[in-house]
C-alpha cells in the first residue's frame, strides 16, 4: 500500500492529464496539415525516466528507441528527438507517416521524464501521394525512413535534417509546419512538467508516479481480470487482402490463458530473490495473470498489412490491447473512468511466433496498412474474452480507414485530400453500438465547409448509412454514407479493410454491413492507389457498421420502430432482419410475434461472421475456433 500523500497523487495525476491535453491542444491549433489540424489523427503521451507511460487517455509511441540510441546522461535541455522508422521503433511506430517527436524533461540538470507526440502526417515520400502505397512489396516504397535522430540540439533545429525530410515530401510546407508545431508543443509540455518537479521535489513526484501506475495494476487485476474464469481460450479473426495477392484469410490468432494466482507467485518469488534484481526481473516477466499467445498467426504478407509488434517484449501491444479489458467493468460509467498506463504491462505476458508472420515481419516487409492487423487484434481479444465470459463483450467494429482524392486544383497546384473515416462500433450487452466513431480519441471527419473551400469537389451527402449496423437485441452502430462529386479530374485512393468480411456479431447478434465504395456505378476494392475519377463523377462511400449483440428477434419492437423513424433501419430491414411488422408508425404486434416465430433459428450462433467469410473460406459459415 502506498504511503504517498493521496492528495498529492491526485494533484500529480491531474497535472499529467492537463499537460497532455495542453500539448495536444497546442498541436491542433498550430499544425498545418488537415490530417493533424482538422482530423486530429495524433496523440501525446508522458513517460517517466524509467520509460513508463504515465497518462492513460490514449495510446502513444515508446521512448525506448530514443534512450537506446541516445543515452539519458547525454541529453541536454532543449533537445528534441525524432523518428519514424518502423523497425527501429521497438514496436511503437506502425507505418512511416507516423512521425514521432520526443522531448526530455529536466530537473536540477537531470532527465526526470519525457513528453512525446506522434501523429499521421500527409506525406513523407514514397511511391504514391500520402505515403501509403496499397500494393507495396517493400518498406522502401513507402517513404523516407528516419531512425532516431536529434532534431533539435539544445534548442537549435537541425536544418539539414528538416530540409531532407521536407524535400522528400509532396506537401513540404504542411510537413514543416506540423513538425514545428509538435516540437514546440512538446517543449512547452516539458516546461510544465519541470514546474511540477520544482514545486514538490523529485522524490515526491516519482513516488506519485509509482502510486499512479500501481493503482492501475491493482484496479485492473481486482475489477476486471477477476471477471475472467481461469482457463485457456482460443479465437482468431482475419484481414481479407494485402494489396498484392488475391483476397484470402490472413489469420490473427490469440490463445488466452488466465491464471489468477500468477501475481501471488511473482510476489513469493521476489521475497526469496533478495539482491538478484536482474534475474528476478526476468522471472517477473514469466508470471502474469494473462498470457496472450499469437502462435497460429499467418505468415507475413507480401503486401503492406504487416505490423512489427514483437519488440520490447510487446510492450506497445500490451498497452494497445488493454483498453478492451475495460469492457469487463461493472458499469459503463466505471469503464470510462479507467485509464490505461504502464500499470497494465505486468498483467500481460505475450508469446510471439517465430520471425516471418504478420506480427513478426522481417525487414524490409511493408507495413503502411498495418491497421488491418492491429485493429483486428482488438477484435480478436474481444472475441476470445467473449468466449471466456459468456458473451459479456461488445461485438466487432472497424472504425478506421483512409479514403481520399488527389490531383491538381484550378491554379494548377497539386493537392491531396485524405480522410480517416470512422464506422459503427459493436453492440454491447447493455446498449446499441455508437455511430460513426473513430478508434483514435478526438479524431473526426474533415468538416464539409473546410473541404469544399479547399479542394475541387462538393460533398453532396454526409449521413448515417441506413441498415449498416448489425442486427441484434442491441444493434451495431452505423457507418458513414458520404457522396463526393468531383469538379475536376482526379485520382481516388483507399486503404480499407472489411470490404469483403463484415464486423462480426456475438451472442446471437448478426454481422454488420461491410465497407463499400462506388465510383460512377463501379464498385471499388478496399485497397486502391490511383483510380481515375472524371469531373462530374460521384464517389459514394459507405463505411462499416458494427456487429450486433444478442438475437435481433429479442430486440424491443418499439426500438426497431424508432430506428425506422430515425432512418437507421429501413422498413425492409425491420421486417427481414428483426421480424417486426410495421403498419406506418404502428407496430403489428400479432404479426410481429408470428413472423419472429418463423424466422427465429432453433439455436443462435455465438458468432456471426457475415456472408463474406463464406466467400473466402471455401463455403464455410463458421471457423473451427467459433465453437464454444
Amino acid at each position: 500500500m502506498s504511503t504517498t500523500d493521496p492528495i498529492l497523487i491526485e494533484i500529480v495525476e491531474g497535472t499529467l492529464a492537463s499537460v497532455e491535453k495542453e500539448v495536444e491542444t497546442a498541436i491542433a491549433r498550430t499544425a498545418r496539415s488537415p490530417m493533424i489540424r482538422d482530423a486530429h489523427d495524433f496523440r501525446a503521451g508522458i513517460h517517466d525516466v524509467r520509460l513508463r507511460k504515465l497518462t492513460g487517455r490514449s495510446y502513444s509511441a515508446l521512448v525506448q528507441p530514443i534512450v537506446r540510441d541516445f543515452p539519458i546522461e547525454t541529453m541536454k535541455p532543449g533537445d528534441v528527438y525524432f523518428h519514424n522508422d518502423v523497425y527501429l521503433s521497438e514496436g511503437g511506430i506502425g507505418h512511416l507517416p507516423d512521425l514521432c517527436v520526443t522531448v526530455p524533461v529536466f530537473h536540477e540538470g537531470e532527465v526526470v521524464a519525457f513528453v512525446q507526440a506522434f501523429g499521421h502526417h500527409d506525406d513523407i515520400g514514397g511511391a504514391v501521394p500520402g505515403s501509403m502505397p496499397s500494393h507495396a512489396r517493400s518498406v522502401f516504397e513507402e517513404g523516407l525512413m528516419v531512425p532516431p535522430i536529434k532534431l533539435w540540439d539544445e534548442g537549435v533545429p537541425n536544418e539539414a535534417a528538416l530540409r531532407i525530410m521536407t524535400r522528400n515530401s509532396r506537401m513540404p510546407d504542411s510537413l514543416a509546419g506540423d513538425l514545428d508545431a509538435e516540437c514546440s508543443a512538446c517543449l512547452m509540455g516539458a516546461r510544465r512538467l519541470s514546474e511540477l518537479f520544482e514545486r514538490y521535489g523529485r522524490q515526491a513526484i516519482e513516488e506519485c508516479f509509482d502510486a499512479i501506475i500501481s493503482k492501475t495494476t491493482e484496479t485492473f487485476r481486482r475489477e476486471l481480470l477477476s471477471k475472467i474464469p481461469e482457463g485457456t481460450y482460443v479465437w482468431e479473426d482475419y484481414a481479407e487482402h494485402d494489396g498484392v495477392d488475391e483476397p484470402r484469410l490472413h489469420a490473427q490468432r490469440i490463445t488466452l490463458t488466465v491464471d489468477h494466482a500468477a501475481l501471488e507467485r511473482r510476489s513469493s518469488r521476489r521475497e526469496s530473490d533478495e539482491g538478484a534484481n536482474e534475474e528476478r526481473s526476468g522471472r517477473d516477466h514469466e508470471h502474469a495473470p494473462l498470457t496472450i499467445d499469437f502462435t497460429g498467426t499467418s505468415p507475413q504478407a507480401k503486401g503492406p498489412i504487416n505490423h512489427a509488434g514483437d519488440y520490447a517484449d510487446g510492450v506497445f501491444l500490451k498497452k494497445w490491447l488493454a483498453p478492451v479489458l475495460r469492457n469487463l467493468a461493472d458499469t459503463p460509467e466505471r469503464m470510462a473512468e479507467l485509464d490505461v498506463n504502464e500499470g497494465v504491462v505486468p498483467l500481460i505476458k505475450m508469446i510471439f511466433p517465430e520471425k516471418g508472420t504478420l506480427l513478426t515481419p522481417i525487414f524490409p516487409a511493408p507495413t503502411n496498412a498495418r491497421t488491418f492487423v492491429i485493429l483486428r487484434l482488438l477484435g480478436v481479444l474481444a472475441g476470445v474474452l467473449a468466449k471466456a465470459t459468456g458473451g459479456r463483450m461488445p461485438a466487432d467494429q472497424e472504425t478506421i480507414r483512409y479514403t481520399g482524392v488527389y490531383g491538381t486544383d484550378a491554379d494548377g497546384q497539386p493537392y491531396l485530400m485524405r480522410e480517416v473515416l470512422g464506422g459503427g462500433s459493436g453492440g454491447r450487452w447493455y446498449a446499441d453500438g455508437e455511430d460513426t466513431i473513430h478508434v483514435v480519441p478526438d479524431s473526426r471527419n474533415i468538416p464539409v465547409e473546410f473541404a469544399e473551400a479547399r479542394w475541387p469537389f462538393r460533398v453532396e451527402r454526409l449521413a448515417l448509412a441506413c441498415d449498416s449496423g448489425g442486427p441484434g437485441m442491441f444493434r451495431g452502430g452505423l457507418g458513414y454514407d458520404k457522396h463526393i462529386r468531383m469538379l475536376r479530374d482526379a485520382s481516388y485512393m483507399s486503404i480499407a479493410d472489411r470490404s469483403i468480411l463484415s464486423c462480426w456479431g456475438v451472442n446471437g447478434g448478426l454481422a454488420g454491413r461491410p465497407f463499400r465504395v462506388e465510383i460512377a456505378g463501379k464498385e471499388m476494392e478496399g485497397l486502391v492507389d490511383d483510380y481515375p475519377v472524371q469531373a462530374g463523377e460521384v464517389i459514394r462511400i459507405r463505411t462499416t457498421g458494427g456487429g450486433g449483440w444478442g438475437s435481433p428477434y429479442d430486440r424491443d419492437p418499439r426500438a426497431v420502430a424508432a430506428d425506422v423513424r430515425d432512418g437507421k433501419v429501413s422498413i425492409a430491414g425491420a421486417l427481414g432482419d428483426y421480424g417486426v411488422v410495421l403498419d406506418g408508425d404502428r407496430i403489428d404486434e400479432q404479426g410481429t410475434a408470428e413472423l419472429r416465430a418463423t424466422l427465429r433459428p432453433p439455436a443462435d450462433r455465438f458468432f456471426d461472421r457475415g456472408p463474406g467469410y463464406a466467400k473466402l473460406s471455401g463455403g464455410r459459415s463458421l471457423a473451427e475456433v467459433d465453437e464454444l
